[in-house]
C-alpha cells in the first residue's frame, strides 16, 4: 500500500484506525503497523512477537529491518531478555543503552550483526492476558528512546492486540460454522438406496438450482424436512437462511405474525416491531410445512404475497418486499383438498410448480436395514460405544415391521434399543415393538421368510398378530380376546402355547 505519512502522531493513528477496518489480511495489517510505527518514531527496526499456545515461548511473527530474514528462526522464553520480561510482567519496558542493562540478551543481536543500542518494548494484551509483544530498535540519529516514545508504542500495541484478537475470534466463529455445517449436513442427510428415494433425490437435485417453488408430498415422518434442506443446501441461496415455519402448529392469527410479522403497537402486546419469516428469509428459503393445514383466509394473504411480491406487517402501512424462494410440504391429498374447496386451486398452482413425492418406509423396504445402521452408527458415534450391532432376530423384527411412524418411528426404535439393551448386542426384546401391527391402508408383511412351509407361515402369523393385538390393547387380555373374536381362555391358552407375555 503506498501512503504518504505525515509527521503528525494523529495521522499516523488516524491512518492505523482506518486500515484495522479496511485490511483483511491479518499479517499484512501487523506490517503495516509495524512499518508505521518504525517510521514514526525514526527508527531502524521492529519485531512482534507472540506467545506460543503452551505460554512458554515468543516467536517472531512481524520483523522489519535488514536483518528480518536471519531473525525469524530465533524464539524466545517468556522471561528471557527484554521481550521475554515484557511478555512475562505485562509492563512495558524502555531501555536507553542495552550494554548496561543486565536483562538484555545478546544473542539474537550477536548473530545477526545487529548493533543494538536502545529498546522500547510493549506488551499486547487480550483481557489482561499477555498474547505478544512489540519492540522498536535503534532510533536513526543514535539518541536513546524516550517515554513518550514508549507512551506511543503502547498505543501501538493495544491496536495491534486488537487485530489479532478480532482476527482469531473470526477465525473460530468461521470455523465453529464450518463445524455448524457439517452437523448441519449430517443431520439432514437424506439415507436410501432404493428405487423409489433415488427417484425423489433425483428429482430435488434438478429443482434445487432454480428458484423454482417446490411442493414435497408426503405421510407424516417420511423426511419433507430433510428434503426442503437439501433443496436448499444445494440451491445459489445456501449461504442465505432456510426458516421454516410449521402451519399447523399456529391459530389463523399468529400464523399471519409469524410470516409478516408486526409493527410496534399492532395489537395489545405488541411493544417493539417484529420481523415476520418473509423478512428472516430474504434472499434464502422459507419453507411451509403442512401448508394444507392453513386456513382459507391465510391462504388468499399468501396467494397476494406470491402475486404481487410485497406486503405489509400487521399494523403496518409500509410496504416490505423480499427475495424468497417459497418450499412447502403436506402429508395431505392437496389435490383433494381443492377439490372438496379447502384449498385455493391458484395457490396450489403457485406453489406446485415442482412436485416431489417422499416415499413412506413401507415403499422402500430394502432401506429399512440401512436406515437402522445409519441412526445406530450415530448414535454409537454420540455415546462412544463402537461395538454395537443387531441381532439376527432385532434385524428380521425390523424388516418385518410395519413402519406406521415412517423414519421417525424407526429411528426412536434404534435411540430405544440402544439404550434398553444388555451387552453389546440389540435384540428383538430390545425393539419398542413385537411383530408386525396392521393397520387398514398399510401394506405390511408378516414376519415370515421365503421358504417356510405353510403351517409354520401360519403359524408365524397367528403369533404375530396375537402379540401385536394385546400390545395394542395394552395387554389386556378381556379386550385383546373381544378384539380377536375368541374367549378368553382360549387367548390364555395360546398366549401359553407361543411363549408370549
Amino acid at each position: 500500500m503506498n501512503q504518504v505519512y505525515s509527521s503528525s502522531p494523529v495521522d499516523y493513528l488516524r491512518d492505523i484506525s482506518a486500515w484495522v477496518s479496511s485490511v483483511q489480511k491479518l499479517d499484512q495489517l501487523l506490517e503495516l503497523i509495524m512499518k508505521t510505527s518504525v517510521r514514526m518514531m525514526q527508527a531502524k527496526a521492529s519485531s512482534l512477537l507472540l506467545v506460543d499456545d503452551n505460554g512458554k515461548k515468543l516467536y517472531f511473527e512481524v520483523i522489519t529491518g535488514s536483518q528480518k530474514e536471519k531473525i525469524k528462526s530465533f524464539e524466545l522464553k517468556v522471561g528471557q531478555g527484554i521481550a521475554g520480561l515484557v511478555a512475562k510482567s505485562g509492563e512495558a519496558l524502555l531501555v536507553e543503552d542495552v550494554e548496561k542493562d543486565s536483562r538484555w540478551y545478546k544473542k539474537v543481536s550477536r548473530d545477526t550483526g545487529i548493533d543494538t543500542r536502545s529498546i522500547i518494548c510493549s506488551p499486547m494484551k487480550s483481557d489482561s492476558k499477555v498474547i505478544g509483544v512489540v519492540q522498536i530498535i535503534n532510533r536513526l540519529d543514535g539518541t536513546p528512546f524516550t517515554g513518550d516514545d514508549l507512551n506511543i508504542l503502547n498505543v501501538f500495541a493495544d491496536v495491534a492486540a486488537k487485530a489479532i484478537c478480532d482476527s482469531r475470534r473470526m477465525a473460530r466463529v468461521s470455523r465453529e460454522n464450518l463445524d455448524l455445517k457439517e452437523q448441519a449436513a449430517k443431520r439432514y442427510k437424506i439415507v436410501g438406496k432404493s428405487r423409489a428415494i433415488k427417484k425423489s433425490i433425483s428429482d430435488a437435485l434438478k429443482v434445487a438450482d432454480s428458484n423454482a417453488r417446490v411442493m414435497i408430498l408426503g405421510e407424516s415422518g417420511t423426511g419433507k424436512e430433510l428434503m426442503a434442506h437439501m433443496i436448499h443446501k444445494q440451491s445459489p441461496r445456501k449461504d442465505a437462511s432456510l426458516i421454516v415455519l410449521n402451519c399447523g402448529a399456529l391459530t389463523e392469527n399468529l400464523l399471519e405474525d409469524e410470516l409478516f410479522g408486526h409493527e410496534k403497537g399492532a395489537y395489545t402486546g405488541a411493544s417493539s416491531k417484529k420481523y415476520g419469516k418473509f423478512e428472516l428469509a430474504d434472499k434464502g428459503t422459507l419453507f411451509l410445512d403442512e401448508i394444507g393445514e392453513m386456513g382459507l383466509n391465510m391462504q388468499t394473504r399468501l396467494l397476494r404475497v406470491l402475486q404481487e411480491g410485497v406486503y405489509y406487517r400487521v399494523g403496518g402501512s409500509k410496504t416490505v418486499s423480499v427475495d424468497v424462494r417459497i418450499i412447502c410440504a403436506t402429508n395431505r391429498d392437496i389435490e383433494q383438498e381443492v377439490k372438496d374447496g379447502r384449498f385455493r386451486e391458484d395457490l396450489y398452482y403457485r406453489l406446485n410448480v415442482v412436485q416431489i413425492k417422499m416415499p413412506p418406509l413401507r415403499e422402500r423396504k430394502e432401506d429399512i436395514l440401512v436406515l437402522a445402521e445409519y441412526f445406530l452408527s450415530q448414535l454409537k458415534a454420540e455415546r462412544g460405544e463402537v461395538d454395537l450391532h443387531f441381532s439376527k432376530d432385532a434385524v428380521k423384527l425390523l424388516r418385518n415391521h410395519c413402519w406406521s411412524g415412517n423414519i421417525r418411528e424407526l429411528k426412536n426404535a434404534v435411540e430405544r434399543a440402544v439404550i434398553m439393551r444388555n451387552g453389546n448386542l440389540i435384540n428383538s426384546e430390545d425393539l419398542p415393538f413385537s411383530g408386525c401391527i396392521s393397520r387398514a391402508g398399510e401394506n405390511c408383511s408378516p414376519s415370515f421368510e421365503p421358504g417356510e412351509t405353510l403351517k409354520q407361515a401360519v403359524k408365524h402369523f397367528k403369533k404375530d398378530f396375537i402379540a401385536s393385538t394385546l400390545k395394542a390393547y395394552g395387554g389386556n387380555r378381556t379386550r385383546t380376546a373381544e378384539a380377536l373374536g375368541i374367549q378368553r381362555t382360549y387367548l390364555s391358552r395360546l398366549l401359553t402355547d407361543y411363549n408370549l407375555r
